[in-house]
């Protein structure tokens, strides 16, 4: 996704996402779509996307907008995958679309669910650690279905939300007891 309609640095994205897909990954299915109307489909039917390729302007954009159809931005992970070292796995950084929340920094009100499933993420793609990733990722369905919430998830019904701590730590006994 990008502007090439109004950008030349969306032009040149589209024409170098192009070169990559036709020389090195011709098998893989691309199209091209214009950020603003990718945000309006991201909402309408994400169901649609597989992974999207954007640069950092409209990946930040479009992951906010993302985030609300899980309902909050403490939910998702995020890696950058770079080009495969010696040992096969690619150079990687890991972290929380969210950044680092600084505004609620010692709070205890922070999700640290982002965090955790970005963690899994890299058990997965940067150590082979497959199943531990899958673990973890159930550990965090479990407890998110035994309807335990940080304030950003809590719904119109109320309840108690856990702290940032606290949901780690159901997040751990989930983990220990499968």
């Amino acid at each position: 996704m990008e502007k090439a309609n109004v950008m030349e640095s969306g032009i040149l994205w589209r024409e170098e996402v192009q070169w990559v897909h036709d020389n090195e990954y011709p098998d893989v299915e691309l199209s091209h779509m214009y950020a603003d109307n990718g945000a309006m489909q991201l909402v309408r039917n994400p169901r649609q996307f597989d992974v999207i390729v954007t640069d950092n302007l409209f990946g930040d954009i479009l992951s906010d907008a993302a985030a609300m159809l899980t309902g909050s931005l403490g939910m998702l992970p995020s890696a950058s995958l770079g080009a495969p070292m010696a040992n096969g796995r690619p150079k990687a950084l890991y972290e929380p679309v969210h950044g680092s929340a600084p505004d609620i920094a010692g709070q205890g009100k922070a999700n640290p669910i982002a965090c955790i499933l970005s963690f899994a993420m890299a058990l997965r793609y940067s150590f082979g650690e497959g199943q531990a990733a899958d673990d973890l990722e159930a550990a965090v369905e479990k407890v998110l279905a035994d309807g335990v919430r940080t304030a950003d998830l809590m719904g119109p019904e109320g309840g108690s939300p856990v702290s940032t701590s606290q949901m780690g730590d159901k997040i751990v006994a989930a983990l220990a007891a499968s």
